[in-house]
């Protein structure tokens, strides 16, 4: 039997991507994940969930990894599709091409029964069972795999851009000082912001 757990990080960012990540294994080898030291990913520091995404990679049997760019969640935004309708999508093109039994969803809605009929909105084919719930990542091994696996390729995905840049900006949540004052510093030249931050955040009104 094979079973699945879908997760994501970014979700709340002004810069970067949104990264959704898919961890499918043998059911037995469950237990292999708890060896490892798999948990949610906020519990852990960056260096540890490096080091298990490694070993999870030799435990898996797939894993599944889609970016979505600011630029287009502002394109979608634009286009009247919001964060969750969004990232929806996204997690249904992971289930037309993951093969297993029954897949783990972390819902991103407080009502997962509401994302739950989001997603079979746009599901085709797929005859996986799902169980969409709340705080997944903190009670399955499959889903806490995944959430280490989008935390980890969301953190390489920020290195990239302050390595383009040659700017450290912080963490790319508006929560960060740092991150709020390298856009302040954009907007104060007047300059256009670059294709990685969110445009269409809230954040950015009010900081204009």
């Amino acid at each position: 039997m094979i079973v699945a757990g879908i997760d994501e990080a970014g979700r709340g960012a002004i810069i970067g991507p949104l990264v959704i990540a898919c961890v499918s294994i043998e059911k037995s080898k469950e237990n292999e994940l708890k060896e490892i030291g798999v948990k949610d990913s906020k519990q852990l520091t960056r260096e540890r969930r490096e080091e298990i995404y490694k070993e999870i990679e030799k435990i898996a049997k797939d894993i599944i990894v889609v970016r979505v760019q600011p630029c287009k969640i502002d394109n979608y935004r634009e286009n009247g599709i919001n964060l969750d309708r969004l990232e929806a999508m996204k997690i249904t093109q992971i289930l037309d091409v993951v093969d297993a039994d029954e897949v783990y969803i972390d819902s991103l809605e407080q009502n997962s029964e509401n994302f739950e009929n989001l997603i079979k909105e746009f599901l085709i084919n797929n005859n996986s069972k799902l169980i969409v719930k709340n705080y997944l990542d903190e009670s399955v091994l499959v889903v806490g795999a995944a959430s280490i696996v989008a935390k980890v390729e969301r953190d390489k995905a920020v290195d990239e851009i302050k390595r383009e840049i040659n700017f450290d900006f912080g963490s790319g949540y508006p929560g960060d000082e740092r991150t709020i004052a390298y856009i302040k510093s954009i907007l104060e030249k007047k300059e256009k912001l670059p294709n990685f931050v969110r445009k269409s955040w809230l954040t950015i009104d009010i900081l204009k």
